[in-house]
C-alpha cells in the first residue's frame, strides 16, 4: 500500500520545492542568542541572528538557566500525566497565578503550546448558535481552532473597523459573539486597534479575544502587551499567549481570561484534558522570567532603541520597510525568488534572516522578516544594515 502513497508524497514534495516553498531546517550548534553557530554557504560559522522571537534576549539569560537547573532538582524532569490526574504541581499553579496578575486577568490555564491554547478555546466557549468574528490575517492556530468549533464564522479585513462592524451586524442573531484578533500580526508587525475593537464589542454585545504572542513581555509601558498599550486591559475577555517567544523562548502556552471561562476550559478543553502540561522545569524558569519582566525596563528600552535604529537606517538607505515601531521589521522585496536569494546572500554575509513568500504572505509581497532583540548590540544592528546594503548590490549584479 505505501508504495503508491510514497510516490504521491514524493511528487508533492517535488512540487513544494519547484514552487520555492520548501522549508529547510538549519541546525544551530549553540544556545539561542544574538549570535548563533550555523552552516552557511557550506561552511560552519558564527552569524548574527535576526530571525528569532527572542525579543528580550531571555532565552539564554543566566538567571533563567539557573532557575531551570534548580527546578530539575526540586521538581524532576516530567509529570507523566495530564493535569486532572496527577500532572499538576505547585509550580504550575504558581505560574498560572503570576500570569493572571501580570496580565490583569482573573485566572490563567496553561497549555503545552499557544497553538493548543487557541485550539482549545473556541470549541469550549462557543456552540452552533454562537458566532466568531475573526481578523483575516489571524494566526494559523486561531484559524484551525475556529474550524474545530461549530460556531458560525465571520471574517473581517485586516484591522478594518468598518468591515468588523459590518460582520458584527451580520452576526447579530447569534446567542454569543466573540471577536478574535492577533495583538500583533507576525508577518507585518502591525498592531491591532484594540480600543476601537473593544468599543465595537461594547456596542454589539460581543466578547473580545486577543492572541498576544508577539507582544507580551515588551509591548506596553510595563510589557503587558497590546491591551496595556491601548489601555483596555479590563475590557479584553480572553488573552492567549506563549512562553516560546519573549518570555524565555522555550515552549508552552496559556489562556488568561475571566474566571468562568478558565473554569470551563479546565473541564472541557480537549488539548488541556488530553495532553501533558508544561514540564516543571519550564514552569519554574518561566516564573523567573516574570520576575525579570517586572523589572525589565532597561531590556525593553534597548529593544526599542535597536528597533528604531534598524528601521531608521534601512529607510534612509532606500529599503521598503512596512511602517510601525514593532520589533518585527518586514523588508519588502516583492518577488519570491529574490527574497529567497536575498536571505541566502545575507547569511553568506553573516546575518541570519528568513525570506517569506506566498502562501504565507500575499502574492507579490515577498519579504525578509527581520526581528530585533534586546540582546543585539548597536554594532550588531549596524552590521545587519550594512549586510543588507551589500546583499542588495550583489542581487542586482
Amino acid at each position: 500500500m505505501f508504495d503508491s502513497v510514497r510516490d504521491d508524497m514524493r511528487t508533492t514534495l517535488d512540487e513544494i520545492k519547484a514552487a520555492g516553498l520548501h522549508k529547510p531546517e538549519r541546525v544551530i550548534g549553540t544556545p539561542q542568542s544574538a549570535t548563533v553557530a550555523v552552516t552557511a554557504g557550506g561552511r560552519p560559522g558564527e552569524v548574527l541572528n535576526f530571525c528569532a522571537n527572542n525579543y528580550l534576549g531571555l532565552a539564554d539569560h543566566p538567571d533563567v538557566i539557573a532557575a531551570a537547573h534548580e527546578a530539575l532538582d526540586r521538581w524532576g524532569y516530567g509529570m507523566a500525566s495530564v493535569r486532572f490526574i496527577c500532572g499538576t504541581q505547585e509550580v504550575h499553579k504558581e505560574l498560572e497565578q503570576r500570569l493572571s496578575s501580570f496580565l490583569g486577568q482573573e485566572d490563567t490555564i496553561l497549555y503545552s503550546s499557544c497553538f493548543d491554547a487557541n485550539g482549545g478555546v473556541f470549541e469550549t466557549v462557543l456552540g452552533p448558535e454562537d458566532a466568531v468574528i475573526s481578523d483575516a490575517l489571524n494566526h494559523a492556530s486561531i484559524i484551525d481552532g475556529i474550524r474545530l468549533s461549530k460556531a458560525k464564522r465571520f471574517r473581517y479585513a485586516n484591522r478594518d473597523m468598518d468591515d468588523l462592524e459590518k460582520q458584527l451586524k451580520e452576526a447579530s442573531g447569534a446567542r454569543r459573539r466573540l471577536i478574535v484578533t492577533d495583538g500583533v500580526f507576525s508577518m507585518d508587525g502591525y498592531v491591532a486597534p484594540l480600543r476601537e475593537i473593544c468599543d465595537l464589542a461594547d456596542r454589539y454585545d460581543a466578547m473580545v479575544m486577543v492572541d498576544d504572542s508577539h507582544a507580551v513581555g515588551f509591548v506596553g509601558p510595563g510589557g503587558r502587551g497590546t491591551p496595556e498599550l491601548h489601555d483596555v486591559m479590563d475590557r479584553v475577555d480572553i488573552i492567549t499567549g506563549t512562553l516560546g517567544k519573549a518570555l524565555g523562548g522555550a515552549s508552552g502556552g496559556y489562556v488568561a481570561a475571566r474566571a468562568e471561562i478558565v473554569a470551563l476550559l479546565r473541564q472541557r478543553s480537549r488539548p488541556y484534558l488530553f495532553s501533558n502540561s508544561l514540564a516543571p522545569v519550564i514552569a519554574a524558569a518561566s516564573l523567573k522570567v516574570i520576575d525579570l519582566l517586572e523589572s525589565a525596563g532597561d531590556l525593553r528600552e534597548r529593544l526599542n532603541a535597536n528597533t528604531a535604529l534598524f528601521r531608521t537606517r534601512m529607510t534612509e538607505e532606500g529599503f521598503d520597510i512596512l511602517p510601525g515601531d514593532h520589533a518585527i521589521a518586514p523588508v519588502m522585496i516583492g518577488d519570491a525568488a529574490k527574497a529567497g536569494r536575498m536571505a541566502e546572500l545575507l547569511l553568506e554575509r553573516g546575518v541570519y534572516v528568513i525570506g517569506f513568500s506566498y502562501p504565507v504572505v500575499p502574492q507579490g509581497a515577498a519579504r525578509i522578516r527581520v526581528q530585533l532583540s534586546a540582546a543585539h548590540s548597536t554594532d550588531d544592528v549596524n552590521r545587519a544594515v550594512d549586510a543588507f546594503i551589500d546583499a542588495r548590490a550583489a542581487l542586482s549584479e
